[in-house]
């Protein structure tokens, strides 16, 4: 568990997400932004965190798809332990139960002022000076090719934000966490496993889209949607986007090789 020193006079933030480069990342630009950020990778391990008293937050950001303890069941029990605000977030669609029990929502890949634009609605204290900007949700329909290696906008706020170590770093973990997996990925499809096919696309499309690795992500927004093909369609493209991925990651290791010499 992270726990980042921010300005006091912004809310106090304990984030939930089980993916840990989504979680790292958002971390770093919401503690950049001036929060003090608290991170728990699942839902128990935040209910311990609030039951142990060490962390007291003013706002709970928590992913909307997560292993274990999730969604409604979830929010019962932080509201139980805690008066902070409950923000869910996702990269797709949550369910419509889940916000409608959360104080709000957020679509990855989001910033610092986006969550203040929410926070600004429940009259929540935040930082007007974040310097990243909310981007749209991805259209599942475009094609991965269309988009850059890495978002250049997004590369260029967190150089503007942190030294360039810190930003090679961020996107080493985006490296050796798609490495990993796309290791789970091809023994998924070699099982048919659907449902893990569709997490570990969830996954890649979470983490890699808020690092700005666009086409990863993509590619991960492609994967989580063809698991839900009709069966006997759904294995065929997913080895197909499988090779795609392996494409995508050699091509962010050169171009990161390229931006980051040593």
């Amino acid at each position: 568990m992270l726990d980042f020193g921010a300005h006091r006079d912004l809310p106090t933030i304990l984030l939930i997400d089980d993916d840990m480069v989504s979680r790292e990342v958002l971390a770093t630009v919401l503690t950049m932004g001036g929060y003090t950020v608290h991170t728990a990778q699942d839902g128990g391990a935040s209910l311990e965190i609030l039951t142990t008293g060490e962390c007291a937050p003013d706002v709970i950001l928590m992913d909307a798809q997560m292993p274990g303890l999730n969604g409604p069941q979830l929010i019962s029990e932080l509201r139980a332990r805690t008066h902070a605000l409950v923000v869910a977030m996702s990269g797709s669609n949550a369910p419509r139960e889940l916000v409608a029990t959360a104080d709000g929502f957020l679509l990855k890949p989001f910033g610092a002022s986006a969550l203040q634009e929410l926070l600004n609605k429940h009259a929540v204290p935040a930082d007007s000076s974040a310097p990243l900007r909310r981007r749209g949700k991805s259209s599942p329909q475009k094609s991965y090719a269309d988009e850059p290696v890495v978002n250049a906008e997004t590369l260029a706020q967190l150089r503007e934000m942190m030294p360039e170590s810190a930003v090679r770093e961020i996107y080493s973990a985006v490296v050796a966490d798609l490495i990993k997996r796309l290791a789970a990925l091809e023994v998924a499809i070699a099982a048919g496993d659907a449902p893990q096919i569709r997490s570990i696309g969830h996954s890649i499309k979470g983490g890699c889209g808020m690092a700005g690795a666009l086409q990863a992500a993509r590619l991960g927004a492609l994967l989580e949607a063809e698991s839900l093909a009709p069966k006997g369609n759904h294995l065929d493209n997913s080895s197909k986007l499988l090779a795609d991925l392996r494409a995508a990651l050699r091509s962010l290791e050169r171009m990161l090789d390229a931006e980051f010499q040593v």
